[in-house]
């Protein structure tokens, strides 16, 4: 009979965590509100690991949250029926898609793979605790180490995340100057003897390269950089103390005007940084008495990627 009243009693503790769960995947953090802000969107690729070492950031308790909420359904429900790991995991992976997928069809969250992962990867540490502390004849020494286990198995993925993160993070490579890219057409910067000028009162020796408008109007550099990803373009720009400030300089990247600088709103030496998401052409145009010196651009690698 008291073993009767258990079941009951984790049945209707499982019931109501359920709704718990569900309301927020599908009605917490005013997702009613938002809902038309979503559409149908299927992130397919995990972005990130898991689980990292502590932080003090909303993000942090997220995904930690992601994982901790499910660890009771893997004690829950191996206490209401017997199943194997296999089996608990293949249903309890189909139900999260199916959830997953209802969020994203409903406009109330999207699909995220790595939503999927972390709330796995929770229902299996909840089983395993299961199996230390609650498979056999319950006593405090099991349910201790059923604790502890949790706790060993959230480090253990946190190690792991930090090992894949420290693998697989993209690190900035060293500036290169832009005109030593293969493909280039137009005009060619100064790149030998590079004079040294004053620009408001501040002696200027550049290192790289010297873009100028070489006494026309327009003079335009073009640069095929190859559908590059995740580069961030380097230069500085400015008038010479003995010129007038009349001119200015214009990047281009893919057709789209991503800086423009000029006499009139910039009087002294300024640094331009222009992060790209992707990038095939640059095109740069000087005019007048402007300066462009030292332009050049990294790119964010993998440590197993050529320098």
């Amino acid at each position: 009979m008291r073993s009767a009243k258990l079941r009951k009693l984790i049945f209707t503790v499982t019931i109501l965590y359920t709704i718990l769960i569900l309301y927020f995947l599908f009605l917490a953090f005013n997702r009613l509100e938002h809902a038309t802000n979503y559409g149908y969107e299927f992130l397919l690729i995990p972005e990130s690991p898991p689980l990292t070492f502590p932080r003090l950031s909303f993000g942090w308790i997220y995904d930690f949250g992601n994982i901790a909420a499910f660890i009771p359904f893997g004690v829950f429900i191996p206490l209401l029926y017997r199943v194997s790991f296999k089996k608990f995991i293949s249903i309890f992976v189909l139900i999260i898609l199916v959830l997953e997928t209802l969020q994203s069809l409903t406009f109330l969250g999207t699909f995220d793979v790595d939503d999927v992962i972390s709330n796995t990867l929770g229902a299996a540490i909840g089983f395993f605790a299961y199996k230390v502390g609650f498979s056999s004849k319950v006593t405090l020494k099991k349910l201790m180490l059923s604790i502890l286990s949790i706790g060993v198995f959230l480090i253990g993925i946190m190690v792991i995340s930090e090992t894949i993160n420290f693998v697989l993070k993209k690190r900035e490579s060293p500036i290169q100057a832009l005109n030593d890219v293969k493909e280039m057409t137009g005009n060619l910067p100064m790149i030998e003897n590079l004079p040294s000028f004053t620009v408001a009162g501040k002696i200027i020796e550049p290192k790289m390269n010297v873009y100028t408008s070489k006494g026309k109007n327009n003079t335009k550099y073009f640069y095929i950089l190859g559908n590059k990803k995740d580069v961030t373009l380097y230069s500085y720009f400015g008038f010479s103390d003995n010129d007038d400030p009349n001119g200015e300089v214009t990047i281009i990247a893919d057709g789209n005007v991503r800086a423009q600088y000029d006499g009139e709103n910039f009087k002294t030496e300024d640094t331009l940084i222009i992060p790209f998401f992707k990038v095939n052409k640059i095109t740069i145009i000087v005019s007048g008495n402007a300066k462009l010196w030292d332009v050049g651009f990294s790119e964010m690698k993998h440590w197993w990627e050529k320098k």
